[in-house]
């Protein structure tokens, strides 16, 4: 058989792909030398059935490899995603065969790994070098310069190219154009609607052979992207033929913009036309469904694809369930949520980080990180969702320590992943911790990021440094509203009321519109501050200037402000006036407000609604208990606490914390674990002892047992906040605060306590309590006795 007939042998049998491994073997034991279009095809066929490394071995066997070899495997990486590799290769080819395929094959390359500006100065380098571009050239390096054109002016250079060399007669080239006017249209540094007239009258002035579907599609997501949604709906309805891309974009656009009605409308009509509805339609309309919180239709949208789509692909099954996921969270739907998940047949990242989400913010963190241990794989969108969730629910250690965890498995946090550590110090009151984070922060340059720098607004004024927040706030590159509503909560925990409202003012002259946040903050500062006539002003402003609707939690705050005041006829014609029967919040409001003026006949009336409400919250049966104890009324002390045994309810006991050099102590009431409590209890009696010279008389209705003065006087000594106190004073530094956070309220006599203790040691003490924050100084509290 001669040399020509075995080649033409070998060339048939290539035709088929499972074949051509064995057609290799063939030829290395017979000794054939093949010729290279028999080489090449063996190497294109090993491109295409993704054997690089074999196909790379053949050609590295080439001694001088033609251009047809190179260029199959130059886009076989480019394919496979591996540009340092065709780059290589590249660069190995000999400027004597290299043409215009093998640039057109490394300027794609550059254009799918995303490096626009790696494409451009090959392009420039291919015209410079005397390689005439031809119109996948142009297509290929415009694709490229739709990912960096930020000019019009770049779009317009090319644009004259392509006129001069009278490429534009071809849809890819047209398509290719359209889209750099696109893209460039949404750059900051142009006018979007005189970009996009250039795409349009590039569009309109195409021969209508030319337009086909991308070209459709282009300038109607083209709109789209850049918010002209009125012209996209013009240019939809004059479409002769129904392309489903362009009604799918037209869709997302209207979800994105929050009109949802629009895109059910458009929904329907698509069903009406008989146009096929894919993955994206379905998908769009289940968020708009989602986001616009219509249960019922995004219900009906599910069952009409489990009824309708017959053997959908895993791309379908995927995308439409993980929409669906996000959808039944949303919605407060979990058992459904979690049923579609555990119904998928395949499952991505995706998937399970939407089912994790949904449980951490339904605040179900038992099942969320039951979740989190069984995912086979975690990004860092994974991690951040959990530490985020875990500090957002209260369980900040645990935040923390996943943090930590992250950092030791090799990942480098994201700033949202910094924000959610940060928070998680905000829950603990670790200070050293944050600062420690936003140190950290600084260095790797995510101190500019908006939610870092909102998290630690947070964790500053939680951690008693309302002045450290103040200086990250107007610091900030840029704020939101939420860093206005940081602030100004910030200002109110720390009975700042008319910073605060300075703060406001300034946020409206900044023209930032309050939502329903900042007006709860605001109501809070006035109601710390005891500025009614602020607060009611703030309140009435709500409706009538911004249209914001007052709700429960507003309606509480007022009633609070009120209480406080002493003016319960006021908040009594309040709570008759609401818009709906008060509930836990009202009652509690007024309880509260009853407790610190002694109004027991309300009180009691509060706490008894409570009790049926709340049946199994310890702090109404307690404060029940306490007044009716003021009152010497010790049979209904007994009847409370014998309802509350009944009931299985038991008191949340007081506890307190401290920081003292990175390491967080915890006292309980009557404490008799912490390992130095008893030389605490001695100290504290050396303070009394200094604090009865100045006047100080322990309050002893706040020990509200019928038991003896003496006795009574031991209980308040033992109350966890004092332990706290004391134990920083032993063991921080002299000069520095003492920094203490509690569980519940501050009591009475602590209050008075800590007052005299300031000034005896001479130092500033602050404490974090369930409401606020108390600074005492030199016998002085920040909030001036209004608590």
């Amino acid at each position: 058989m001669d040399v020509r007939t075995m080649g033409n042998r070998y060339l048939a049998q290539l035709t088929h792909t499972s074949l051509a491994r064995a057609v290799h073997a063939h030829i290395l034991t017979s000794g054939f030398n093949p010729f290279p279009l028999i080489i090449n095809r063996l190497i294109d066929h090993y491109c295409k059935s993704s054997n690089i490394p074999y196909a790379r071995h053949l050609f590295d066997k080439i001694s001088k490899p033609d251009i047809v070899a190179t260029t199959t495997l130059l886009s076989a990486y480019s394919a496979a995603g591996n540009i340092k590799l065709a780059h290589q290769l590249f660069n190995a080819t000999p400027l004597t065969i290299r043409d215009t395929v093998s640039y057109n094959a490394m300027i794609t390359a550059f254009s799918h790994s995303h490096d626009g500006y790696a494409a451009l100065q090959l392009f420039v380098q291919m015209k410079r070098l005397g390689f005439v571009p031809d119109p996948f050239s142009f297509s290929s390096v415009l694709g490229a310069l739709s990912l960096i054109a930020d000019e019009e002016r770049h779009c317009q250079q090319f644009h004259c190219e392509v006129l001069k060399r009278g490429v534009l007669s071809g849809p890819s080239v047209l398509n290719a154009l359209m889209s750099c006017y696109v893209s460039c249209a949404s750059s900051p540094l142009v006018d979007s609607c005189l970009v996009m007239a250039a795409a349009r009258k590039l569009f309109d002035e195409a021969p209508h052979g030319l337009r086909d579907e991308p070209s459709w599609t282009t300038i109607i997501a083209g709109y789209v992207r850049n918010g002209d949604l009125v012209a996209a709906r013009e240019l939809l309805d004059g479409m002769t033929d129904h392309i489903a891309v362009a009604w799918n974009a037209m869709i997302s656009g209207y979800v994105h913009r929050g009109l949802y009605e629009a895109a059910f409308d458009l929904l329907r009509r698509m069903h009406s036309l008989g146009i096929q509805l894919d993955e994206y339609t379905y998908t769009s309309v289940i968020s708009a469904a989602s986001n616009a919180g219509l249960f019922y239709i995004g219900r009906q949208v599910h069952a009409y694809v489990l009824r309708t789509v017959v053997q959908p692909s895993q791309h379908f099954v995927l995308s439409v369930n993980n929409v669906l996921i996000t959808f039944y969270t949303r919605c407060g739907k979990l058992v459904e949520a979690k049923r579609v998940f555990d119904k998928m047949p395949v499952k991505d990242l995706v998937s399970w980080n939407a089912i994790l989400s949904g449980y951490v913010n339904a605040r179900c963190v038992e099942e969320a990180n039951s979740i989190f241990r069984e995912m086979p794989e975690r990004s860092l969108l994974t991690w951040t969702v959990m530490i985020s969730g875990l500090a957002q629910n209260g369980f900040g250690e645990e935040g923390l320590k996943l943090f930590n965890q992250m950092k030791l498995e090799g990942l480098e946090p994201c700033d949202y992943a910094y924000a959610g550590a940060i928070a998680s110090c905000s829950v603990l009151g670790s200070l050293d911790n944050g600062q420690q984070l936003h140190s950290q922060i600084t260095r790797l340059g995510h101190d500019s990021s908006l939610s870092v720098g909102n998290a630690l607004i947070t964790m500053y004024a939680r951690c008693g440094l309302v002045e450290a927040a103040d200086t990250v706030f107007f610091t900030m590159p840029y704020v939101d509203s939420v860093s206005w509503n940081a602030m100004i909560a910030a200002l109110a925990q720390h009975g700042h009321g008319v910073k605060a409202i300075q703060l406001y003012e300034q946020m409206l002259k900044e023209n930032i519109l309050p939502d329903r946040i900042t007006f709860l903050t605001i109501l809070s500062a006035c109601s710390h501050a005891g500025l009614v006539k602020e607060g009611r002003h703030y309140f009435d402003t709500m409706r009538a200037h911004y249209g914001i609707t007052p709700e429960e939690d507003h309606y509480s705050r007022l009633i609070d402000l009120l209480c406080r005041a002493g003016m319960f006829s006021e908040a009594k014609n309040v709570t008759e006036s609401m818009p709906f029967e008060p509930s836990a919040p009202i009652w509690e409001a007024l309880l509260s407000g009853c407790r610190i003026h002694g109004n027991t006949e309300l009180g009691i009336q509060a706490a008894e609604k409570l009790l049926k409400l709340m049946p199994q919250q310890d702090g109404t049966y307690i404060s029940l208990s306490n007044m009716y104890a003021t009152l010497g009324q010790w049979d209904e002390v007994a009847r409370v606490r014998k309802l509350m045994r009944e009931r299985g309810v038991k008191k949340e006991p007081g506890c307190s914390w401290i920081e003292v050099e990175n390491m967080v102590h915890v006292f309980l009431v009557d404490d008799a674990v912490h390992p130095e409590v008893h030389a605490v209890y001695k100290y504290l009696e050396h303070l009394v002892h200094e604090m009865r010279k100045l006047g100080y008389v322990p309050d002893t209705k706040y020990v509200l047992h019928d038991m003896e003065s003496e006795q009574k006087e031991n209980a308040l000594s033992t109350h966890s906040e004092k332990l706290a106190v004391v134990y920083g004073i032993m063991k921080i530094p002299l000069g520095a605060t003492i920094r203490v956070f509690k569980n519940l309220r501050i009591c009475g006599d602590c209050h008075s306590a800590f007052k005299f203790i300031s000034k005896v040691v001479d130092r500033e003490i602050i404490v974090r309590d369930r409401k606020r924050f108390h600074h005492f100084r030199n016998g002085e509290c920040s909030c001036g006795n209004y608590w």
